[in-house]
């Protein structure tokens, strides 16, 4: 990440490519470069998102509002392109069609919302841009679409299109609205999870939203955590936190008893305080999507992120952390600090 004192660095961008072949890539994963600044950015936006609801108000920059809009644009497409009467139940093959259109402006839609000088990048932020909304062959969508998303959030911030001051408004804004669309997705398609764990994952589709949301509730938490699965405490809050907000998705998507369909949060409803649930399931996101080849294995790498090896002693800029030493993992999947009141 760009530290807003300093100038983003320089990128030779290329398009990014799909690197790891095999299981014993994973290694070279594990000790690279943008593995680290995966863990350090969603690890940076728990604590930017400390105590946040959705509903404050934020000034954010013009990146952020046009961005919003090309979801929107994305949307409308959607719209423009209905479910079709088909015997299966499951993957409606309008996905397919509206995938198509969404790759024809997609790389025009980055182009008119990034700044001037950084047109060249394009073609690199469209590859994960494009990954980010499911897989058209399959008629999928999974957490390594989810992480696709979270990586060209990731790319925008580490060429300077986006800056520090504009992380809630990402996490808050830009996120949020692209985390309803992908829904609208699921639901109007009838997608498949792409790789779900059943009942033993948090969610059949997303991941982040769990980990961002309890951050939000670890400072000055309206509720506790035994609490988000009544339903009372569901319809007051699921638009205000990003957390109650999944819950309430879950409900709606899923029949019978929640702790028979949501065995994993029926669980991490027991557990005291909200700060040690985010920094719980940053380590399960570590270990449930970022250690499994059959997602990692689609992840792409270009010049801003890559799979260079982390140097030892080298040091590394966080939008919010501070300056991260990026020779032991547990300095980036540590849990996050919270402060005693909400960042600023």
């Amino acid at each position: 990440m760009a530290n807003s004192a300093e100038a983003p660095a320089k990128f030779e961008y290329k398009i990014p490519e799909k690197l790891i072949k095999n299981a014993m890539d994973m290694a070279i994963w594990e000790k690279s470069e943008a593995y680290y600044d995966v863990f350090g950015f969603i690890s940076s936006m728990c604590v930017a998102l400390q105590g946040t609801k959705q509903s404050q108000p934020i000034e954010f920059s013009p990146i952020i509002h046009k961005l919003i809009d090309t979801i929107k644009r994305l949307e409308q497409l959607a719209i423009e392109t209905p479910p079709v009467d088909q015997p299966a139940r499951f993957g409606n093959v309008a996905f397919k069609a509206w995938f198509q259109k969404m790759q024809n402006e997609s790389a025009t839609l980055i182009t008119n919302a990034i700044p001037e000088n950084l047109k060249d990048a394009v073609p690199e932020l469209n590859v994960y841009f494009v990954e980010s909304f499911g897989n058209a062959t399959r008629i999928d969508y999974g957490t390594g679409h989810e992480l696709s998303f979270i990586m060209f959030l990731m790319c925008l911030f580490k060429i300077g299109a986006i800056e520090r001051k504009d992380e809630v408004a990402v996490g808050l804004r830009l996120f949020y609205q692209y985390l309803n669309f992908v829904r609208k997705l699921q639901v109007t398609y009838r997608m498949e999870p792409a790789g779900s764990h059943g009942v033993w994952s948090l969610d059949d589709f997303q991941f982040v939203p769990f980990i961002w949301g309890s951050a939000q509730l670890a400072v000055r938490s309206p509720i506790e955590p035994a609490q988000f699965v009544e339903d009372n405490i569901i319809d007051v809050y699921r638009k205000e936190y990003l957390f109650v907000g999944c819950i309430d998705y879950i409900r709606q998507v899923k029949t019978g008893h929640f702790a028979e369909h949501s065995n994993q949060l029926w669980s991490i409803s027991a557990v005291p305080s909200w700060a040690k649930i985010s920094t719980g399931l940053i380590k399960m996101y570590q270990k449930e999507v970022m250690s499994k080849f059959p997602v990692i294995q689609h992840v792409y790498f270009g010049s801003i992120l890559t799979l260079n090896p982390v140097k030892q002693g080298k040091m590394l800029p966080s939008p919010r952390l501070g300056i991260l030493p990026r020779t032991n993992l547990a300095t980036v999947v540590s849990p996050p600090k919270f402060d005693a009141e909400p960042s600023k």
